[in-house]
């Protein structure tokens, strides 16, 4: 009998493979007449959930605008009841693509020449960085979620922990239990704590690692032992087991294990440019890649020789730019923020910053509400690092105008540091908020319900980075000054109560 999901995708027989939270199977879209892949999740303990059906949906609309050449395109998602368990499933359908582990490849040259393994962690890197400016980090980093396809590209594939592991969100598994490969993960992930695009490159550095020697940085008798090894031990050098690796490379390497995140290459971009040098030498891989014409080659080959120009060139002139096509544009943003398209919206307020800029000038009134718009369309899309920058610029630009006490100078700040939290920056986010109380403070006072609400959120952001002393020394302060003003009976008090509980 043949499984069909949704009356539309067809499963092949047997699974392409299997993992803590479900199964990737071929099949076939009967609609459109293609092969796709569909990858299945289990509800934890077979049990539907509807926030955590919800998040998904959201964050596979996130993974649907990862548009690269080196990531599965996703095509649907949804949920379906299992008629093998007769059990609620969630749904992911991609683009099907014909390629080999790299693993697998790695094993065939064991280990692989020192171009190629620069070269593919090169190709990494370029989608990572796609993925990261999008706040989705993968945190599966590993040589079986690498495809390796005939015309000598890499696919990156299986973002699923990035979808269901974002903070403050339902796990997969029982509390207390790691997803992610112990070969792989950064030191942060095993201890629990936050995590940013920095561990994704911990990953990468295990992957280039095995792809350079032949062998993983760790290895021990069981899981628990390979995670002491990543928070505890310093890699062994990569020339030990294979001397013509470059120092340059060596370094890069060794850098990318760095146990502490701020040690590591700031960026996936940082880190292409420094593999670049390396990925030379790209002949023939047995019956991997082979010699000749190839349409995905030949298109690449034109697009490497653009250069990519400095600044965006403007084809129209400004003054052709009227108020008419300001407001429409506007409009139509306005219209795609309703529709929760936070994307598009954005993109097209993003057209219109530069014109009404040379049209309207720095300081205008619609020009400041334009950049606001921009911001909050970016930060309701998920574009935390690029809303980040907008409010802070706006923050600045608000007070040297309307000085630093203006109500919308705060929100910006506000705003500005909830960016920070949700990439996985605490550092700075509680920089940001701590510097606005202190303001908030002198500006409303201590019983203003801003300020006790800014308190309350800086002490979730204190517990949610670990630091337990100082969110319950938060909390405690907060219930001592809410049950002052309003006594024990009020929802504020018994609100935070409940918070100093489970801290």
């Amino acid at each position: 009998m043949i499984r069909v999901i949704g009356d539309r995708y067809e499963l092949d027989p047997l699974p392409l493979g299997a993992g803590g939270m479900g199964e990737v199977w071929g099949g076939y879209d009967r609609q459109l007449e293609r092969r796709v892949a569909v990858k299945l999740i289990r509800f934890p303990d077979g049990k539907y959930d509807e926030e955590l059906r919800r998040r998904f949906l959201t964050e596979s609309k996130v993974l649907a605008r990862l548009s690269h050449p080196g990531a599965p395109t996703v095509y649907d998602a949804g949920t379906f009841e299992d008629p093998a368990t007769a059990q609620p499933r969630l749904f992911m359908v991609m683009e099907f693509v014909k390629g080999q582990n790299v693993d697998i490849l790695a094993g065939e040259h064991h280990p692989l020449p020192i171009g190629w393994a620069a070269a593919i962690a090169a190709q990494i890197c370029a989608v990572l960085a796609a993925a990261h400016e999008l706040s989705v980090f993968h945190r599966d980093l590993k040589p079986t979620n690498l495809l390796f396809c005939e015309d000598g590209t890499v696919k990156v594939i299986d973002f699923g922990l990035a979808l269901l592991m974002e903070p403050g969100y339902i796990r997969l598994t029982a509390t207390g239990q790691w997803m992610g490969t112990a070969e792989y993960m950064s030191p942060e992930q095993v201890r629990h704590e936050p995590i940013d695009a920095r561990s994704d490159l911990y990953s990468l550095g295990c992957v280039l690692y095995e792809l350079l020697t032949g062998r993983t940085v760790f290895s021990g008798g069981s899981p628990f032992t390979v995670m002491t090894q990543q928070i505890h031990d310093v890699p062994t050098p990569v020339t030990r087991f294979r001397r013509r690796v470059p120092a340059e490379l060596e370094r890069l390497v060794l850098q990318l294990l760095e146990k502490r995140p701020q040690d590591r290459p700031g960026s996936a971009e940082e880190v292409y440019e420094s593999l670049l040098p390396f990925a030379t030498g790209l002949g023939p891989l047995g019956d991997f890649l082979r010699a000749g014409r190839n349409p995905v080659r030949m298109y690449a080959g034109v697009v490497s020789r653009v250069l990519a120009p400095q600044t965006r060139a403007v084809e129209e002139d400004p003054e052709e730019f009227g108020e008419v096509d300001f407001d429409l544009a506007r409009r139509e943003a306005e219209s795609l923020v309703r529709e929760s398209r936070f994307g598009q919206a954005a993109d097209i307020l993003s057209d219109l910053v530069e014109p009404a800029n040379m049209i309207l000038g720095p300081d205008n009134p619609q020009m400041m509400s334009l950049r606001l718009q921009l911001a909050g369309a970016r930060y309701d899309g998920r574009r935390y690092e690029h809303a980040a920058e907008d409010y802070a610029d706006l923050a600045r630009d608000l007070a040297r105008l309307n000085g630093a006490d203006d109500e919308r100078v705060l929100h910006c700040r506000l705003r500005e540091a909830t960016c920070h939290a949700h990439v996985d920056d605490a550092v700075t986010a509680l920089a940001r908020l701590d510097g606005l109380l202190q303001d908030e403070l002198r500006i409303f006072g201590a019983e203003d319900p801003r300020t006790l609400e800014l308190r309350r959120q800086i002490g979730m952001l204190q517990s949610r980075c670990g630091d337990v002393t100082s969110a319950r020394r938060t909390f405690a302060d907060l219930l001592d000054d809410l049950v002052g003003l309003y006594g024990d009976d009020h929802p504020g008090p018994e609100g935070i109560r409940a918070l100093l509980a489970e801290t």
